[in-house]
């Protein structure tokens, strides 16, 4: 069950946010976000912020909470470019279904994520570094519920 889960997680993270998913009601002032359904999965992404941020991704199984993953992360640089990190979380890796893979480039940008333990329980922080120098960070950290 473990491999649909995963391949779940990975789809709604490419139809919502990275896949420049259409937003929903917001669930408090001022915040941002996405639901996606399948069957009797239910992914939420909801944040707060633009260049500040700070959110939640969470996983629902016939209606019980299964999986959540907290972030936050801002811009620190010039030349940040929204469209380049969702590009680069389109590409989520089944082993690593968190953010975005282990290394992306495109162009001026490199995209760098490295994690921490297992998808039970996980840390990580991924970057952006544009011409080499480093212009966005974010930091997460999830694992399963019980």
């Amino acid at each position: 069950m473990k491999k649909n889960i995963i391949d779940f997680l990975r789809e709604a993270k490419r139809a919502t946010y990275a896949g420049k998913g259409v937003e929903t009601s917001s669930s408090r002032p001022k915040s941002h976000d996405l639901i996606y359904r399948d069957g009797e999965m239910t992914y939420y992404d909801t944040y707060l912020g633009g260049e500040r941020f700070a959110g939640e991704e969470a996983l629902w199984i016939t209606d019980k909470p299964y999986w959540a993953m907290n972030y936050i992360g801002r811009v620190t640089g010039e030349n940040f470019s929204g469209d380049f990190l969702k590009e680069a979380l389109l590409h989520v890796p089944f082993e690593m279904p968190y953010r975005g893979p282990a290394a992306f480039s495109g162009g001026d940008y490199y995209y760098e994520c490295s994690v921490q333990g297992e998808f039970d329980w996980f840390q990580g922080k991924e970057t952006i570094c544009f011409k080499g120098n480093e212009i966005y960070e974010c930091f997460f950290h999830g694992g399963t519920i019980k």
